[in-house]
């Protein structure tokens, strides 16, 4: 079992103030090479907003229990990792259809609101993918590289499939 635990002081993301360690929560984490993980996360409250946030480390995306790098290499049609069945990848890939676009223009809202420099957008219609290369980049990776901003600014959004 491993502990999450950043080694900076994060503030809150919402406030920008203070978060306080308020306990901790067990985690499945399936590993890329199909071997499943428990780890602990902390549970953290601003003291000023009262937000409950999970720290979460960067290869994770919330509310999946894949690795980041496993979840990319799926929606990016390559290989089939391995013991993932193919009913998940297919899953994936219909939630990403949709992720897309919305976070392709939440990583746009975000670059403008903290004046990211951003590629030039050519003249020709892109996929929500290219939106997302032009900030975050393209190599390997990007999905990692958007979770931490749009799910910091609670913009992530939860994706209910039990019902």
């Amino acid at each position: 079992m491993f502990f999450v635990r950043s080694a900076e002081i994060v503030p809150c993301p919402c406030c920008q103030n203070r978060l306080r360690v308020i306990g901790s929560r067990k985690r499945t984490w399936i590993q890329g090479s199909g071997s499943k993980a428990k780890i602990i996360i902390r549970r953290l409250r601003c003291l000023d907003c009262r937000k409950i946030h999970h720290e979460l480390p960067n290869f994770l995306v919330p509310y999946r229990r894949h690795e980041a790098q496993v979840i990319e290499d799926a929606v990016m049609d390559k290989a089939a990792p391995a013991g993932v069945e193919e009913s998940t990848i297919r899953r994936w890939r219909q939630w990403f259809e949709v992720f897309a676009p919305y976070a392709a223009g939440c990583l746009e809202s975000i670059a403008h609101r903290f004046q990211w420099t951003v590629e030039s957008a050519s003249a020709l219609p892109q996929t929500a993918l290219h939106r997302i290369g032009r900030i975050v980049g393209s190599e390997r990776g990007w999905l990692e590289r958007i979770v931490r901003p749009i799910a910091n600014l609670h913009l992530w959004v939860h994706t209910r499939s039990a019902f």
